[in-house]
């Protein structure tokens, strides 16, 4: 499904992105985009971020971008979600898993409600939108990229339910690729210091986190995007791998 030599080497696909009405998701929907592709914008409260990136997407390029409001954690949301871009686009090519809820679960705080909404969010989500979104994609011979995160190999302290939600969904890429394979590939981009979480961070502990890249800086959302478009055109041989975005924090 890669055209490396084109211009815009996604033209005539479509891309459908969970979460990508702001923050990384949204810089994933713009490349995309850019690149060619039809995109689908999936949001679940964040509404007039949807519309406002589908205005600036469809005033580039009329009719080539869409939204779709769904909690992820309800019943049949994946269905939905894919019958809304073969809906709009008649055709998906590729699905980005980007959707994530954060938050600190400590140890001896964790409830049920906690359980459900981090594991939900980060890997029951990305499974069974895979899963309806797999005849589809087959189809196009098509892939799926996971948003997975440093934390699936190394915890953070204070978010073990966030760590495993990760950790399960890295093993899901890999087994994905071995499920979908050879028509679809799957791979996942685990990004690090990237974009500070919404609640903040101490000055001190965001420069402690930066010390410990290798390239003593943060990336930003378009490093995260750039790689979504290098495994959607230009990486037909590659599948089942977890790409880390991280300035070489994880080593």
């Amino acid at each position: 499904m890669t055209d490396e030599q084109s211009p815009l080497p996604l033209a005539g696909r479509t891309v459908l992105v969970s979460g990508g009405a702001r923050r990384v998701g949204a810089e994933i929907v713009r490349s995309l985009h850019g690149s060619g592709a039809n995109v689908l914008v999936h949001y679940r409260s964040s509404a007039a971020d949807a519309r406002a990136l589908v205005d600036e997407l469809n005033a580039r390029r009329a009719g080539s971008a869409a939204a779709q409001g769904a909690d992820l954690l309800e019943p049949r949301t994946s269905e939905v979600l894919v019958g809304a871009a073969l809906r709009e686009f008649g055709r998906l090519d590729v699905l980005v898993n980007s959707a994530s809820t954060f938050y600190p679960t400590p140890v001896g705080h964790i409830t049920e409600a906690h359980w459900d909404d981090l594991m939900g969010s980060n890997l029951k989500a990305p499974l069974f939108l895979s899963q309806a979104a797999a005849p589809s994609l087959r189809a196009q011979s098509g892939l799926i990229i996971n948003i997975v995160d440093i934390h699936a190999l190394r915890p953070l302290k204070g978010y073990p339910l966030y760590s495993i939600a990760k950790a399960g969904l890295a093993m899901l890429t890999r087994s994905l690729a071995r499920e979908l394979g050879p028509e679809i590939r799957v791979n996942g981009i685990a990004p690090g210091p990237v974009l500070w979480p919404e609640q903040g961070l101490d000055e001190a502990l965001k420069r402690k986190i930066v010390g410990k890249t290798a390239l003593k800086r943060h990336g930003t959302p378009q490093d995260i995007a750039r790689t979504a478009v290098f495994l959607a055109t230009q990486a037909p041989y590659i599948t089942g791998q977890i790409i880390a975005v991280d300035g070489g924090r994880s080593i």
